[in-house]
């Protein structure tokens, strides 16, 4: 799994579809709609259909207990609550045994990515490969 920061304020779905696709930042942000990554972000609809877009079928739900362990398949991204920390929520995507953080250092505006064993809080939407 590669390493791909986010580049826009609100660009960590854009980031994480970008991983799982295999693309750089730049040609993923085309398959979003325009205006949204860096004020509002963007739904677990809307990188699905992104998804889609680039070639893959992937659904969302929201986690359940029954669905608690598809988390920790690889590729799967999940969506990190709203909290102090991350008023908007956040996206990560898991690889084998860890997880890709699209800005691990937040809020440094000097933006990084990098991998965590452990995700930053609780998970509530969990996008996967049908």
């Amino acid at each position: 799994m590669k390493l791909i920061k986010q580049e826009n304020q609100m660009g960590c779905g854009i980031a994480c579809a970008a991983v799982i696709l295999n693309f750089s930042y730049k040609r993923t942000f085309k398959l979003f709609s325009l205006g949204k990554a860096d004020f509002t972000g963007f739904t677990c609809k809307e990188i699905v259909d992104a998804l889609k877009r680039g070639g893959l079928d992937y659904s969302y739900k929201y986690i359940k207990p029954r669905l608690k362990n598809i988390i920790y398949k690889e590729d799967t991204i999940v969506f990190i609550q709203r909290s102090n920390k991350y008023k908007h929520g956040h996206y990560l995507v898991r690889g084998r045994n860890i997880w890709m953080d699209p800005w691990i250092n937040f809020p440094n505006a000097n933006r990084r990515s990098g991998f965590r064993k452990r995700l930053p809080g609780k998970s509530i939407y969990v996008i996967f490969s049908n």
